[in-house]
């Protein structure tokens, strides 16, 4: 079985293009052995390349531990990147595909590939306590469910406890991304995350945005502005309240390869 592994601010992600056959075994069971770091290809996830309806792509993500993820911003940039230099679509032109979360367009652009993220739906600020201590966590969903949480210093904050304890808090019954941020100018925030099913990863597409959103409309940042993360730096732009975010930011091939293990 061809694959071809990709990265995006290091979210990296097994691709495999399923749009002419299907894999001999199930999806949920093949993304967690590929994506296995000792004893497979290695990453956050497997990315799939499907076909869509009325000529389009669709994508199907699975994370490490083989559940679905409905979105991701980092994975669609990559989807992107592999279509237009795979033949899948054409090179630069806009590409609409198809997600759990509904259609995604992606343009080329100057910091690599420009996503709409849809419309980010916030939630009304919750306390919750993990790690011995309480937050104040704001819900957002980008088609998937995420916890917010500002903090003075990034530093300070234990997402290694945080993180595993919020993302199965009874208060997410669809298990949550965990987010600490922190606000360091108007227009850039600092963050770590703890994607569900994947544990602290070095980017979050989806969660940089629901991070940003959640600032921008709490008045502490502008409406566009970037957000930096271990792996890098994304760019954000929500310029109407009632209407999509939009993410931009790199994505590359790391390596391609044949996987054994399938047909």
């Amino acid at each position: 079985m061809r694959f071809t592994k990709m990265q995006a601010l290091g979210n990296d992600y097994v691709c495999l293009d399923l749009t002419l056959k299907q894999p001999g075994e199930e999806l949920s069971r093949l993304a967690r052995a590929l994506t296995d770091r000792h004893f497979g290809v290695g990453g956050d996830g497997l990315l799939c390349v499907l076909p869509g309806s009325d000529g389009r792509l669709r994508m199907a993500l699975y994370n490490a531990d083989g559940s679905r993820a409905a979105m991701c911003g980092n994975g669609i940039r990559c989807l992107a990147a592999y279509a237009w230099s795979h033949g899948l679509a054409e090179e630069g032109r806009p590409l609409t595909v198809e997600t759990d979360a509904g259609l995604r367009t992606l343009t080329a652009a100057a910091d690599g590939i420009r996503v709409e993220m849809g419309r980010p739906v916030l939630g009304e600020s919750l306390a919750l306590e993990a790690g011995g201590r309480p937050w104040r966590v704001r819900p957002v969903s980008m088609g998937n469910p995420h916890a917010v949480i500002f903090v003075p210093r990034l530093d300070w904050a234990p997402l290694e406890q945080v993180g595993p304890e919020l993302e199965h808090h009874r208060a997410f019954p669809d298990r949550a991304n965990v987010e600490l941020v922190e606000v360091t100018a108007p227009d850039l925030l600092r963050m770590r995350v703890w994607e569900r099913g994947c544990g602290e990863t070095l980017a979050c597409g989806t969660g940089a945005c629901a991070a940003f959103a959640a600032a921008a409309a709490s008045g502490l940042t502008a409406r566009r502005g970037r957000v930096e993360l271990p792996g890098g730096v994304l760019s954000l732009d929500w310029p109407d309240p009632d209407g999509p975010i939009f993410l931009e930011g790199p994505a590359f091939t790391v390596f391609e390869g044949d996987w054994p293990g399938g047909s």
